[in-house]
């Protein structure tokens, strides 16, 4: 965090400043901010948050023996620290991340682009973060840091030197988006896409469209919206856009999009395409694996070459990104049986593309096996959504579905009404079966895709799987 004195911090927080030592109003504080005491470094700060389970008062004294120079908290606490007092830990910090990022507008070049969509907002996160990083200091989300508390943790690691300030927005409820996004009103809005992830939440598709135009009425007058053209719901916020005095950069793959791309081949060694950039061709070829995945690259292009990043240096940067983030297609195993884990997130448009990208990477004599876990927060479309991944799976004609989890039985039933009746579907209650059935069932030139939400946990069995046949 930038350099504020206790007085500063104290005013940006609107707390009640206790003071503890040799401290005195005057005392400058620039460590970094966490909510979590195991990973405070000397002179940082701690965020004494209330959780569902535990309670992070209940952590100050371990934040005082790792070196914390200030504690932020809701009720006093015995601890010899100082301590600022605020009504609620978590509006503190989006408080605190408010100001540090307004001052350091205020002294420099700092841009900020934020992402959000229903599906793709870390890999695109992460692929203009590798983009932006030749160009200066850039921050950006740690894993997938984008909810009340995530989002103003990364905002606070900005330093006055930071060119780019890379945000991602999520949101379980109407106004999320807005309450973060306003934190910094970015220069550049990114919206990927609007589908059914976390619909139930939201109560509806058109309720979930409302919540991600949140961002691009956030975004400062004067500056970008980046839209998805091919989505209609997401081109559908241009008239938004035009509203705020935000003008639009289209990516996608029909001829009217900025940043386009033609001719995508995925394979197991990556994916390939040819890029339009404001009439410039360019060739690509994306590590990462799925088709999907093209979509995310073109936004992330799209936003850094609006910041004045050159086409050809935006390309090769993101070429160099091997795996979108740990258990998000990530390969493991081996040639022998190659594990494709990608069960850290899962929606149905999320699912759909890595069911299409696992028919698409298998070779004649391969094998195409589908390990399937629940999708989370669908609410009362829960049912009908995971019959219709239960349907796709068999009409791809993938080989194996191994289904996992009660709540997912349902992508069972629909794949054996469908014709996968005879051991073609299986269905385990648990990982632990599943994983005993798989360590039994796979066989050299199988190619295995471990989907699930994060709540089903089938990223461990990834793990397990891709250890054991590695």
């Amino acid at each position: 965090m930038i350099p504020l004195t206790l007085t500063q911090l104290t005013a940006a927080v609107r707390g009640d400043l206790r003071l503890s030592g040799s401290d005195t109003p005057d005392t400058v504080v620039s460590g970094a901010v966490d909510t979590d005491s195991r990973l405070i470094e000397p002179g940082g700060i701690f965020v004494a948050k209330p959780g569902e389970t535990t309670d992070g008062h209940r952590f100050v004294d371990a934040a005082l023996r790792r070196g914390a120079a200030v504690a932020l908290v809701e009720r006093p606490v015995e601890e010899a620290i100082t301590q600022i007092v605020v009504p609620d830990a978590v509006s503190a910090l989006a408080d605190l991340a408010r100001e540090v990022v307004a001052r350091v507008r205020e002294r420099g070049d700092l841009r900020i682009v934020g992402i959000t969509g229903s599906n793709g907002k870390t890999t695109t996160k992460n692929m203009l973060a590798r983009i932006l990083e030749g160009e200066g200091e850039t921050v950006a989300p740690r894993a997938s840091f984008n909810n009340a508390v995530g989002a103003p943790l990364t905002m606070l690691r900005v330093t006055e030197d930071t060119r780019f300030l890379v945000s991602e927005f999520g949101a379980s409820g109407p106004g999320e988006i807005a309450r973060l996004a306003g934190l910094v009103s970015p220069d550049i809005g990114v919206v990927l896409m609007v589908g059914m992830a976390h619909a139930g939440g939201f109560g509806g598709i058109e309720a979930t469209f409302a919540a991600k135009s949140e961002l691009v009425r956030a975004i400062r007058p004067g500056g970008l919206a980046v839209l998805n053209a091919d989505d209609p719901r997401v081109s559908a916020m241009a008239p938004i856009a035009a509203e705020g005095d935000v003008s639009v950069r289209w990516f996608g793959r029909g001829p009217d999009a900025h940043v386009r791309a033609t001719d995508v081949e995925v394979t197991a060694a990556g994916t390939r395409a040819e890029l339009e950039i404001d009439g410039q061709a360019v060739p690509l070829h994306l590590q990462v694996l799925g088709e999907h995945h093209v979509m995310n690259a073109l936004a992330a292009i799209a936003a850094a070459t609006a910041l004045g990043v050159d086409p050809r240096d935006a390309v090769a940067r993101v070429e160099t990104l091997e795996i979108a983030e740990r258990w998000r297609m990530q390969p493991l195993g081996s040639e022998r049986v190659r594990i494709l884990n990608d069960a850290y997130n899962a929606s149905p448009d999320s699912m759909a593309a890595a069911l299409r990208t696992l028919a698409q990477i298998t070779r004649p004599g391969e094998r195409t096996v589908a390990v399937l876990g629940a999708m989370s927060e669908l609410g009362e479309y829960a049912g009908e959504e995971h019959d219709r991944i239960g349907l796709l799976a068999v009409r791809l004609g993938i080989q194996r579905i191994v289904v996992v989890g009660a709540e997912a039985r349902r992508m069972f039933l629909e794949a054996v009404s469908q014709g996968s009746w005879d051991g073609e579907a299986v269905f385990f209650p648990d990982a632990d079966a599943a994983y005993d059935y798989l360590l039994t069932e796979l066989r050299e030139g199988d190619r295995v895709l471990v989907k699930s939400s994060n709540a089903a946990g089938l990223r461990f069995l990834g793990d397990r799987l891709g250890e054991s046949f590695s």
